[in-house]
């Protein structure tokens, strides 16, 4: 049976390169990226079904009526949620897969999947935050003061999360949060059926070894041979014992 799949959720501040740092890992490392939907307007490039599923409100709303995500949460005025069946079929085929969500929808992901990641991820510095956002130019100054303030909001939860891993360069940042991963698949309790299926193949191998030995075929017939002499010289001396007590027996009568 195939090994299942890691899933790795993240999160982080607007602008801090969540997007960039995922597809990374699926351009290196070959992770499963998880496609969520929202109501947000598009931004210039973007595209149905390559970064974002776009819904309308209603057909959002239906989609949750129809229990087809396994979160959702409204974020800035929109919604956004981890679509069921691609995360359940990539996970079930061995595949570790990225869910790119905000911080109270990675709550809701860990409370289904308990052995969720949860990773964090930050810029170097808070100034670099406000930079970053700036510097993208897809969004107006309101919208940008709503993300800053949702960070401050988000930052009273970071401690919450697994990893904390900050962005200063987007193939370290991947590098890193891979080798978490990493370290999680080597856990003592995530590898308990493949330990116990390994010890019993050595133990038979072993056994099988010893068995058809020739060095141990002959020690056991030397040992049988042993414990035959042993047990007949056990049974000569008792029989010597007796002979020696019938004969003081009789010259005691004698004297007598």
């Amino acid at each position: 049976m195939e090994k299942r799949g890691s899933l790795l959720v993240i999160s982080g501040f607007s602008g801090v390169g969540k997007g960039t740092v995922a597809k990374k890992l699926v351009e290196k490392y070959g992770y499963s990226l998880s496609i969520s939907a929202t109501t947000r307007q598009p931004r210039e490039g973007e595209v149905d079904g390559r970064e974002y599923f776009f819904k309308t409100v209603d057909d959002f709303k239906n989609l949750i009526d129809y229990n087809g995500f396994i979160e959702y949460a409204r974020y800035v005025d929109n919604y956004y949620g981890t679509p069921r069946k691609f995360v359940e079929d990539e996970l079930a085929a061995g595949h570790n897969v990225i869910l790119e969500i905000e911080v109270q929808g990675a709550f809701n992901i860990k409370k289904q999947y308990e052995d969720a990641l949860l990773i964090f991820i930050t810029a170097p510095s808070a100034a670099a935050i406000k930079e970053r956002l700036v510097g993208r130019g897809t969004e107006s100054e309101e919208v940008i003061n709503k993300r800053l303030n949702r960070a401050k909001e988000e930052s009273e939860d970071m401690d919450k999360y697994d990893y904390i891993v900050i962005n200063d360069q987007v193939e370290d940042c991947a590098d890193r949060i891979h080798a978490i991963v990493q370290a999680k698949e080597c856990l003592l309790g995530n590898n308990l059926k493949f330990i116990e299926a390994n010890k019993k193949r050595i133990r038979t191998a072993i056994g099988g070894i010893i068995m058809l030995h020739p060095s141990y075929t002959e020690l056991m017939k030397a040992s049988m041979v042993t414990v035959k002499k042993r047990k007949l010289s056990q049974a000569v001396i008792l029989s010597c014992l007796q002979v020696q007590r019938e004969q003081d027996r009789s010259s005691q009568e004698i004297c007598h």
